[in-house]
């Protein structure tokens, strides 16, 4: 019974892709070149990832859902437990850099491999005969 996955043959699904950093081509960790900057191409296959456009918008959107999250949990915190502030400050600083971070990676990663297995490119117009 088929699973849903309409990926070819070496080419990981998209959550595998986005969770580990897989080339979306032959699934060698070959994604990122940094904490969330991508390589200009797959050493492995040779794929280029300059010619998908995932741009900024997954940075505004998930620090905006990161930032409401971790404040929801550091107000329960402090309503809870009333730690002092060094405790909060050590706590949510790297909390929410490591969480923005990962995300990102998570959300850019997705989103290459979703634009390469659904062959995504921009829109172009098609010229019509005028007959």
């Amino acid at each position: 019974m088929p699973d849903g996955d309409d990926t070819q043959k070496g080419q990981p699904p998209v959550w595998r892709a986005a969770l580990f950093g897989l080339c979306p081509e032959c699934g060698a960790p070959t994604l990122f070149d940094g904490p969330v900057k991508f390589r200009e191409r797959c050493g492995a296959c040779g794929l280029d990832y300059g010619a998908y456009n995932v741009g900024d918008g997954p940075a505004a959107f998930l620090t905006l859902i990161i930032g409401a999250l971790l404040i929801a949990l550091a107000l329960t915190l402090d309503s809870v437990f009333a730690p002092p502030l060094w405790v909060h400050v050590i706590l949510w600083v790297p909390l929410t850099a490591a969480a923005v971070v990962y995300g990102l990676r998570l959300a850019k990663g997705a989103l290459v491999a979703s634009e390469h297995q659904r062959k995504a490119a921009e829109g172009r117009q098609v010229e019509q005969d005028d007959d």
